[in-house]
This record gives structure tokens, C-alpha cells and sequence, in this order.
């Protein structure tokens, strides 16, 4: 087997010269974010084996646009059920913005119980 690893010595041992190849600068978002702690705390062998084969950061932008993408569908069917509608907006703001907040964060549990924390 040849070894193409270059080395650098560091007092008595040589250490491999390893880098990973440039990742997309594009900053991951909340939910993104989230799952790297998740992974990182939890799952610590499946976060280093996705970090060395390169497919964290593909991993978890997917997981952030999906997550982003389940909340916008999933944020009109909530409010709608929760009564969170334009006629309350005008009549009552305070009233909306509250059933709009317990909204989010229905959809914001299902979406760590399902994509998150998995």
C-alpha cells in the first residue's frame, strides 16, 4: 500500500498533515445548527464519521431547508386550526401574535422530534 501523506514532526512524533477540502461558506441556519449540536452531543461517532467523510455540511444544510421548508407548509394549517386569523389580527393583535407564537412552537417540536433529535 503506498502512503502518499506528507508529515510534520512534532518533538519526537510525526503527525499526518490531514485537512479537509473547502466547504461552502454559506452559514447553516437554526435548525442546522441545532442537529450539529444534537449530533455533537449525542451521537458523537456518527458526528465524526459524517465530519471526516465530508458530509456534515451537506447533511445538515438538508436538514436545515427541510425543516425550514416543513414549518412554512406547516405554520398556515396551525394557525387556521388555532383561530389565528385576519379578522383577529385587526380586532385583537396581542391575541394573534400569542396563538401565532404557540403555533410555532407546536411546529417547532415536531420538527425536533422529527428531524432534529433523530
Amino acid at each position: 500500500m503506498e502512503n502518499n501523506l506528507t508529515y510534520t514532526r512534532n518533538g519526537d512524533y510525526l503527525i499526518p498533515d490531514l485537512k479537509l477540502s473547502e466547504q461552502p461558506e454559506k452559514p447553516l441556519g437554526k435548525y442546522g445548527r441545532m442537529r450539529k449540536a444534537y449530533l455533537k452531543e449525542h451521537r458523537p461517532i456518527l458526528y465524526n464519521q459524517l465530519l471526516m467523510s465530508e458530509k456534515l455540511y451537506p447533511h445538515l444544510r438538508e436538514i436545515d431547508e427541510t425543516a425550514n421548508s416543513r414549518l412554512e407548509q406547516m405554520m398556515p394549517r396551525l394557525a387556521e386550526s388555532a383561530g389565528a386569523t385576519e379578522a383577529l389580527k385587526a380586532r385583537d393583535p396581542m391575541a394573534w401574535v400569542g396563538l401565532m407564537n404557540t403555533c410555532k412552537a407546536q411546529a417547532e417540536e415536531i420538527l425536533l422530534a422529527e428531524l432534529i433529535n433523530s
